[in-house]
Formats: structure tokens, sequence, C-alpha cells
């Protein structure tokens, strides 16, 4: 194998989509994992994330095309039409070239005439004619533009481009390749509007455009696709509502068209993609309700609308008519109503994302949801503050993999849950500050060893600070400020040597600052102000003190 060809398969396995940015200050990437490229990791089931692994492990696998023909004769003793194959596709394959300005791994070095193109790297060819069916260059760092001589390789079938520094327009020749079934663009620097003629690739499967700089409105013509099956053109700033041709899309399981600035209703008309599995448009600016069409495509394993302007409820029978659901994410939308009960019956949900909405009422229970990793209700009007209204938390106790919870800014009422003393120990993420929350926190928290975030701030809780939060040594932040604890700070502090903000401002603390602390050495913000406190902070604890 060349030394290009390492460096190519080696580039291409390194590949690795950026996690995104969390939105609020405690809330961090878990709380709402909108990405859905870097989530599926966490799911572990096919999705768009998954299906995009799956392809790129295909293509390392199909990166180095082995010989397929018998040994060429001499090249004095053969025209060079026959020794280089098909000279359309040759001089094709040299045009691309031509137009890549940068190539630092040298990948395109063996793109000459030394050799025929079907040997060249990252250039697979058919069996019977030796024309080129699949171009595999991903994660190869390739700078310039595609060629629009590319429309010219009329046997392709694969286009693999993605994670590259590629600029200017997609060309529209690629409207010329009818046999095209795959093409990706992911993560370049294209720009430009998405070709409307690339319709005319009536053999596509997979349209993957994702984070580019693409501008302009989506092409009412990607309707006549009728062998589409995934549809992936987020991140962008593409403009416009969705067509409702995207009804016609009969074969479509994938619609990934998240953080770009669509606007409008999402269209009825997309209750027609029965074969629907993944539906993403999070980060846009769409207004009105939900579809009720929607809701009848029982196939739906992702739901996902974060951040719009999504008005309406929530159906009672969501959980029944979406049974096969995995992800739910609604969250930054203005949806009233309450919780439906039937979320329930989505047995394979593990994501729950409720998140910056109108919702009212108490939390249903959701005994069945054993699969649940995450659920986030922050930022609502849940809860009645009465006691019994974080009954529900008992329900989860068997969700052996709940890693975040978050219920912050709402009304729950009642004592601190015991329950959550008895959650599975993957638990990272507690959220409940801004609540009517009474009551102790129990000793049985340090059972929590995983807890990396605990937030109980401006709530009623009394009582003594646990010593056993000194067990809790993956805690990073603990906020307790707020609230009405007296005794003193727990000596153990000093064992909370990953943590970086401790706030126990506005309590009823008494006693000495516990010298204990200079062994956090990593703490960078200490608040223990309006508290009867005595004593000096550590001189060995380096810190913003408040």
């Amino acid at each position: 194998m060349g030394e290009a060809a390492v460096q190519l398969r080696a580039a291409q396995r390194a590949a690795h989509p950026p996690a995104r940015p969390c939105r609020h200050r405690y809330e961090l990437d878990e709380l709402y994992a909108v990405n859905v490229f870097d989530r599926r990791t966490d799911a572990g089931k096919a999705s768009p994330a998954g299906a995009q692994h799956a392809m790129e492990h295909e293509a390392a696998q199909q990166l180095l095309p082995v010989p397929r023909f018998m040994p060429y004769a001499k090249a004095s003793l053969v025209p060079d039409s026959v020794h280089y194959g098909n000279e359309t596709d040759l001089q094709a394959l040299l045009a691309f070239k031509a137009e890549i300005t940068g190539d630092p791994l040298g990948i395109l070095n063996s793109w000459n005439k030394s050799a025929h193109f079907c040997q060249w790297v990252g250039v697979s060819c058919g069996r019977r004619h030796q024309r080129v069916t699949r171009l595999n260059l991903t994660n190869v760092k390739l700078t310039g533009s595609i060629s629009p001589h590319i429309g010219n390789l009329s046997f392709l079938m694969r286009l693999r481009l993605q994670n590259n520094s590629l600029s200017h327009n997609i060309p529209q020749e690629i409207g010329h390749l009818r046999r095209l079934e795959f093409i990706s663009l992911y993560n370049n620097l294209v720009t430009g509007e998405i070709p409307a003629n690339i319709s005319r690739c009536s053999s596509l499967i997979t349209l993957e455009f994702t984070r580019k700089r693409l501008t302009g409105k989506i092409p009412t013509e990607l309707g006549h696709l009728s062998k589409l099956q995934l549809l992936y053109i987020a991140r962008n700033n593409l403009t416009g509502g969705v067509p409702a041709t995207i009804g016609n899309l009969s074969s479509l399981t994938y619609l990934y068209i998240a953080q770009n600035n669509i606007d409008g209703n999402i269209p009825d008309g997309l209750g027609r993609l029965t074969n629907l599995e993944s539906f993403g448009l999070a980060g846009n600016m769409f207004v009105g309700t939900i579809p009720s069409s929607l809701f009848n495509i029982s196939s739906i394993r992702e739901f996902d609308i974060l951040m719009n302007q999504i008005q309406g409820i929530l159906p009672s029978n969501l959980g029944t008519l979406l049974p096969n659901l995995e992800f739910l994410q609604v969250s930054v939308n203005s949806l009233i109503g309450t919780i439906p009960s039937s979320i329930s019956n989505a047995t394979n949900l593990y994501f729950l994302g409720l998140d910056d909405n109108n919702f009212t009422g108490k939390m249903p229970a959701l005994d069945k949801l054993r699969n649940l990793r995450k659920l986030v209700a922050s930022y609502n009007h849940l809860g009645t503050g009465e006691a019994g209204d974080l009954s529900f938390l008992s329900s989860l106790i068997n969700a052996t993999n709940l890693s975040v919870l978050g219920l912050a800014y709402n009304g729950f009422g009642g004592v601190f849950p015991e329950a959550i003393t008895n959650f599975s120990i993957r638990l990272s993420y507690v959220y409940l500050r801004d609540n009517k929350l009474y009551g102790s926190i129990p000793r049985g928290i340090g059972n929590l060893v995983n807890l990396q975030l605990l937030g109980t701030e401006n709530n009623h809780l009394t009582g003594n600070i646990p010593a056993d939060f000194g067990k809790l040594q993956n805690l990073h932040l603990l906020v307790l400020g707020g609230n009405r604890f007296s005794g003193e700070i727990p000596s153990s502090f000093g064992n909370l040597s990953l943590l970086l903000t401790l706030d126990l401002s506005e309590n009823n603390l008494h006693g000495s600052i516990p010298s204990s602390l200079s062994k956090c050495q990593k703490l960078l913000e200490l608040k223990l102000a309006k508290n009867n406190l005595s004593g000096t902070i550590p001189k060995e604890t380096y810190l913003i003190i408040t």
C-alpha cells in the first residue's frame, strides 16, 4: 500500500465531529445533546450519525481498489486510449486535480499517467468497463474547488469528499450524474446554493450537504428524488420554508435540516413520509404547531425540533402514536399543556428534552422508561409547589443508565427527593435550582459516586450539609446557595479534588472555614457570602471569592 493511501486511510479513521457547546452555565453538553451526528454514539443504535459512521467505515474498506483487470501490455504497443481506459474519465479526474490548490498529505500524487486511473488513490472502477464508480477523498485536508468536469464521470455512483476545505459553489454539472447514489460534502467550505438540477440524479439515495456555508432556499425540485432515503442539509445558512414537495419523498427515512435560518410552518405534507425514522428541524425559526399528521408516522425514532418557535400542545397519546421513539427533543419552544402520561409507552426512549417551554401540571410516572439516560425539563411551570410534586422520580429507580436529571426553574414542591439517592451510579448531573423544595439533603447522596454537578440553589432546604458529600470525588460543581442550611461546612469537602465551584452563599452556616479546602487544588470559585462563618480562606487556595 502506498504512503498516500496509508495517510488517507489513517486520516479518515481519525475524523471526529466537534461537540456542540452548551447554552446554560451549568447545563453542559449532556443536558441538550442537540447534535444528531454526535449523540448517536451515546444511543448505540442506527441513526443519521450511525449511518454516517457506517458509511465512513464502508469507505475505508473500499478505499483502495484491488486490480480488477489483466496486466497491460507495454505502453509502446498499446494506444494511450486503451492503456489509460476511458479518456473522458481520465480527463475528468485530471481536471478535478487541477482545481485542487492544496494537498498537504500528497494524496493526489498518484494521479498521473504512470498508472491506470483505476489504480489512483481514492478511485474505484467497475469490473466490466473500467469506468469510475466511486471517488473517496474524505478527511485529507484538500483545498480548492470542485471541478465542473466531475459531471463527466457518468458512471459515478458514490462521491465522498467530506471533511476537507473545499470551497466555491457546488457545480451544476453534478446534475449530469444519473447513476449517482451517494454524495457527501459534509464539513467543507462550499458556498452558494444547492443546485436545483441535482434532482436529475434520479438514483440518489443519500444527499449530505451538512456543515457548510450554503445559502438560498431548499430547491422544490428535490421532491423529484423518489429514491432518496437520507437528506442531510443541516448547519448551513439556508432560508425560506420547507418545500411542500419534500412530502413526495416516499422513501425518505432521515430528514435533517437543523441549524439553518428556515422559517414558516412545518408542512402538513411531511406526514406522508411514512418510512421516516429521524426528523430533525432543530435550530431554525419554525412557527405554528406540529402537524398532527407527523404523529401518525409510527416508525419515527428521533424527533428533534429544539430551538424554534413552535406552539401548541403535545398529543395526549404521543407515546402510543410513536411507540418506537428513542429521542424526543422539543426544548426551547413555546409549547403549553401537560406532559403526556402516555410518554411512558415509548419504552425505548433514552432522551427526553422538554426544557424552555410553558408546560404546566405534574410530571407523569415514567416507570416504563428503563432505557432513559437524560431527562431535562427545566425552565417550565411544572409542579404545584406542594408535597408529592417529585413523586414521579421513584418511577426512575429502574432506569439504570440515567445520567442527567434537569428540573430547574419550575414550581416543584415537597421535600428533597430521597429517591435520587437510589438512582443509578451513572448519574452525573442533578439540576434542581429555583424550585420550592424543602427538608434536608439525605445522607445517601454519597451513593452517587459519579456525580459531577449538583445544583439546588434558591430553594428552602434546611439541616446540616451531609458529610457524605466527601465521597463524591468526581464532583466539579456543588451549588447549594440561597437555602437555609445550618451547621458547619463539612471538612470532608477537602476530599473533592476535582471541585471547580463551591457555592454555599446565603445560608445559615457558622463555624470556621475548614482548612481542608486547601486540598481542593482545582477550585476556581468559592462563594461563602451571607453566612456566619469565621476564620480565613486557606492560603493554598487560589480562587475567586465572593
